[in-house]
């Protein structure tokens, strides 16, 4: 175990940075989800109405996942620029580009008023939308770790991606409240564009906070040291740190899965595999995500304790037996369905144990860049297999996410015990 004596307490600041931090980073998460749960109706706004409805709503799937293949060019692009000049500067940035696409999308014009424009607005926004959150999140995990007290970094991290998880419950909410308050018909004239609106002003006063923001004393002092690094950050990466990216990647990939099972294909086999409406599905799929976001914080705290990468190794297991609990109640009541959701949620602790190892695999001088390639090169990857191929396997057999589940726990020890004894930087 790790559990020394704990000199410097997380204090009243530190919990003011993640709080701060979260704020950004789950408004991003917000605007850039739900999308998702509006994607039908979009698909009606922005396409036009000769085409047959399942075609438009694959072509609006389509420019939501060409958000996705943006994240790994703008997230290197940012990163470039956190490792020259300063995580501050950049992590203001990529909050603003996310809200003005976001407000952008409340109030284009549809395929009605402006034809082809429409669509071709639409993909703009997204696009600039993917490259920002590419650069959010592996600089706000580099942001919350520089600033937080040694002994408690797994912990910050824990609470920060709880944070990011709240912009999908603050997704759900908005969608369940928008539909079940307004007619179909107000729906596509105009109600579906207040969750972008409102996304967008939180996004500028998420700016607007993040001014009293302070730069990370690592950063600092690589500036006064002069060790900032000379060349591009992603060439060292590439001539120095390239195999800290092999177990950099393995990670992420637990981490993708997790999330995809949780929060994306559970709440669409529910409805199209055992027959749930939307409604009840977004209700039930926030309080599953609220159960998640205290595995994350418990997570985090184990992480402290016990080790980044025993951690990993618990949580390997847990996210397998959360699965198959999880599997075993989807055609249960929903009282039922509920507590096993909740359980699941508990054992996803992966999703904050996973940046509280990859933190510590490149050095302060590239940080972001290293996680920033690594993370999202993966995240889209996997994020564009994954949904699917859990899908046609929940199609073919009732348990066949539990059994995908138990595959991520072996990848999961595999990476523990192959790389445990990988380099390690410290802050």
């Amino acid at each position: 175990m790790s559990g020394q004596v704990q000199t410097a307490p997380f204090s009243l600041r530190d919990y003011r940075i993640v709080a701060l931090s979260v704020l950004g980073g789950a408004l991003e998460v917000y605007d850039f989800i739900i999308f998702v749960f509006l994607s039908v109706t979009i698909a009606d706004v922005f396409f036009p109405p000769s085409v047959p409805e399942w075609l438009r709503l694959v072509q609006s799937l389509v420019i939501f996942s060409v958000g996705y293949l943006a994240r790994p060019l703008g997230g290197i692009v940012i990163a470039h620029f956190a490792d020259k000049f300063g995580r501050k500067h950049m992590f203001n940035f990529t909050v603003l580009f996310m809200a003005m696409p976001c407000l952008l999308i409340g109030v284009l014009p549809g395929y009605a008023e402006i034809g082809i424009g429409a669509p071709l607005l639409l993909l703009l926004a997204r696009i600039i939308q993917g490259a920002a959150l590419g650069g959010e999140v592996p600089n706000a995990w580099v942001f919350v770790a520089e600033h937080a007290p040694k002994q408690h970094r797994g912990y910050a991290l824990g609470l920060l991606q709880a944070g990011l998880t709240v912009g999908y419950m603050l997704a759900a909410l908005t969608a369940t409240l928008i539909t079940r308050n307004v007619s179909d018909a107000e729906l596509q004239q105009w109600a579906w564009r207040i969750p972008f609106i409102i996304g967008g002003i939180f996004g500028f006063i998420s700016v607007w906070l993040r001014q009293w923001l302070s730069e990370t004393p690592v950063f600092i002092a690589l500036q006064k040291k002069q060790q900032l690094v000379q060349k591009l950050p992603l060439s060292a990466v590439f001539h120095q740190h390239k195999y800290a990216a092999i177990p950099a990647a393995l990670l992420t990939s637990m981490l993708v899965s997790a999330v995809v099972m949780m929060v994306v294909v559970t709440p669409i086999a529910l409805q199209k595999f055992y027959g749930m409406d939307a409604a009840t599905t977004f209700e039930i799929s926030c309080i599953a995500i609220l159960f998640l976001n205290v595995g994350c914080v418990i997570a985090g705290k184990l992480a402290d304790w016990l080790g980044r990468w025993p951690t990993v190794a618990l949580y390997s297991v847990m996210l397998a037996i959360g699965t198959s609990v999880l599997t075993l109640v989807l055609d249960a009541s929903p009282k039922t369905l509920l507590l096993g959701y909740a359980i699941a949620g508990l054992c996803s602790g992966i999703i904050s144990a996973v940046p509280a190892v990859v933190v510590q695999l490149f050095p302060p001088a590239v940080k972001v860049t290293g996680i920033s390639l690594v993370y999202n090169l993966t995240y889209s990857i996997c994020s564009s297999i994954m949904p699917l191929a859990l899908l046609a396997l929940l199609h073919a057999h009732r348990w066949g996410m539990a059994v995908f589940a138990w595959g991520m726990m072996l990848l999961g020890l595999a990476t523990v015990y192959l790389f445990r004894h990988v380099r390690r930087y410290s802050h």
